[in-house]
């Protein structure tokens, strides 16, 4: 009878960070709340999530998760083992059904506490709708480039519902906006704010992209109304180039 001890080694270590704050709930219809579910930002984030988890775990890759708001609600380290993929698969299953409303987000805290969490190089991919006020941008930049800094390879994929998000496509009459973290009511129309509003999101989205490109960080506009190849793409390329 012999016993053999062994310690598995893996080709790759990823890290899921996944935004969890009330605005990637959006859409959110509270007239049918049985609909949101398969429908909004997080669930597309989380199934996304799910696939690159479920190929890292064929590929015997290590691979964790970090799901967070205003703080981190859930960080795992990183195993390839089944029991560790239905976990992970859990914590996002339970966040889909029992999503927290009026809950802000702080992303740059959020990624300086995952630089700081990985001790060893990885590959970090996140999925955020970066929803941060204008004057906090400069605070995100710098917890993307502490990410650099600490050696990790990172995929920030943006993941918004494009159509209304960022190109503000709404019917020309009067409806009654909500802010899904303070539930702050502003009623007007389209019209009235769209210029400016898509103006002020685009040079935002364009000033990330270009912190993303100087810190060789991949930057992927991930549309919650294409389909989950954009991701599946990215995440193919990423793995060939880190072999």
């Amino acid at each position: 009878m012999f016993i053999k001890k062994f310690e598995e080694e893996t080709n790759l270590r990823c890290h899921i960070v996944v935004d969890a704050s009330s605005t990637m709930y959006y859409p959110w219809d509270e007239k049918q709340p049985d609909k949101f579910k398969y429908k909004n930002k997080f669930c597309f984030a989380a199934q996304s999530a799910a696939v690159i988890m479920n190929a890292l775990k064929r590929q015997r890759d290590a691979f964790g998760l970090t799901l967070f708001d205003n703080e981190i609600r859930v960080n795992t380290g990183a195993k390839s083992s089944t029991v560790h993929y239905r976990l992970l698969l859990s914590h996002l299953t339970q966040r889909i059904e029992n999503p927290q409303l009026n809950h802000t987000t702080d992303l740059a805290a959020s990624l300086h506490q995952v630089a700081d969490a990985i001790h060893r190089r990885s590959l970090v991919v996140i999925f955020t709708d970066v929803m941060e006020q204008p004057d906090k941008a400069e605070e995100v930049f710098a917890a993307l480039q502490h990410l650099r800094y600490a050696k990790h390879e990172v995929i920030l994929f943006h993941v918004t519902d494009k159509s209304k998000e960022l190109d503000f496509e709404f019917e020309n009459r009067p409806y009654v906006f909500v802010d899904m973290e303070n539930g702050e009511e502003v009623r007007l129309q389209p019209n009235q704010v769209k210029e400016y509003y898509t103006k002020q999101v685009a040079a935002f989205t364009d000033q990330l992209k270009l912190r993303c490109l100087q810190f060789k960080i991949d930057f992927v506009e991930a549309d919650i109304n294409k389909g989950f190849h954009q991701i599946l793409q990215t995440w193919m390329v990423k793995r060939a180039k880190m072999g």
